[in-house]
């Protein structure tokens, strides 16, 4: 492979020897397998969603929005990482590798923004039942959906004023570069990441410690009902929670320690290390919708219904709420709706 990106196509681009010709290809495998499960998957959910009226609630606008956000970069950036591996450097332009960068954050910005709105939206679904109608209504909840991505692109575009998106050949990415500015790369972490965390962290604690009373009081006979099905979805999406952190969390607290103490912390950090956070982050885009058709039993016989539609595709926008999954008989579960037992826990 020809060495690109020395010819003045990317000013400003770095350009240190990427990975070697087997680590590249491994790469670019496993970006292939991100991308294909990345787009047929959330492109599952978003029409899952459409076809059926069970699964249009409050909950499920920021689990398509979530979606939304995962298919961002698997349309454009992902490509283009494709394209850099293929041709051993980055030949798309300054242009293509800003726009990538941007198209990059505002997907990770937007998801754990998104992923911060579900766990909120859960938290006042189950404990404060009496009041969630009232806050999730729907004029509130599109506020609320654009609030999440106006805060998004608002986080995104002070990376233009410093500088930040760059072109790294370590990775084959027009990304955020980490050593641009201390005090900035801290700034991210702690608003982007660690803020958001905490406060999914509160409010999937407080829904924790609700199910260990549930429990408790179980064995008390006691008259106040919590649905099973409540505490799969809360399950469902507290898993989505936790495969995020898993994912982005190491690129976020190397950089944070980079950051702290750029000349000691930097030089001992492999560059596996660094390659492998990275791709780890990525590879997590592909991963919610996964984790909707193997705990979700609505999604997962929404999902076999449009792939079996798929010989006749004029059938894919046709609404089979009526004679498919069986909605709940009160008040629908606001993010991803669980019918797979209906039965309630008595406090």
């Amino acid at each position: 492979m020809e060495r690109a990106g020395s010819n003045g196509s990317c000013p400003g681009c770095r350009l240190e020897e990427g990975p070697s010709v087997r680590a590249a290809t491994a790469l670019a495998a496993v970006l292939i397998f991100t991308i294909v499960v990345d787009v047929l998957g959330n492109a599952l959910v978003i029409l899952s969603v459409l076809r059926n009226k069970k699964l249009r609630n409050a909950g499920n606008i920021f689990v398509v929005s979530l979606s939304v956000a995962d298919l961002v970069v698997a349309v454009y950036p992902y490509p283009l990482i494709l394209s850099a591996i293929f041709h051993n450097g980055w030949t798309m332009g300054n242009v293509h590798c800003q726009i990538s960068g941007f198209l990059m954050g505002l997907s990770v910005i937007g998801s754990i923004f998104n992923i911060t709105a579900i766990a909120i939206n859960r938290y006042c679904y189950i404990c404060h039942s009496l009041r969630y109608d009232k806050l999730f209504n729907l004029k509130n909840t599109c506020c609320y959906l654009c609030l999440t991505w106006t805060l998004t692109v608002v986080a995104i575009v002070p990376n233009f004023f410093v500088g930040s998106l760059q072109y790294d050949p370590r990775i084959y990415s027009c990304t955020f570069a980490q050593t641009v500015s201390t005090s900035y790369t801290i700034t991210v972490v702690v608003v982007h990441f660690i803020v958001p965390l905490s406060i999914v962290t509160f409010c999937y604690l407080r829904i924790w410690i609700l199910v260990i009373q549930v429990k408790q009081r179980v064995r008390q006979d006691c008259k106040q009902k919590l649905r099973a099905a409540d505490i799969r979805n809360f399950l469902t999406m507290f898993v989505v929670f936790v495969l995020f952190a898993v994912c982005w969390g190491p690129l976020n607290f190397i950089g944070l320690a980079v950051s702290i103490n750029p000349s000691k912390v930097q030089p001992h950090i492999p560059e596996w290390l660094f390659v492998l956070s990275y791709f780890m982050a990525y590879f997590n885009s592909c991963l919610n919708a996964v984790i909707y058709g193997l705990l979700n039993q609505n999604f997962r016989k929404e999902y076999k219904r449009i792939l079996l539609t798929l010989r006749t595709p004029r059938l894919l926008f046709i609404d089979v709420s009526k004679g498919g999954t069986e909605g709940m008989k009160s008040k629908p579960s606001p993010a991803v709706t669980n019918n797979n037992n209906q039965a309630e826990i008595h406090l």
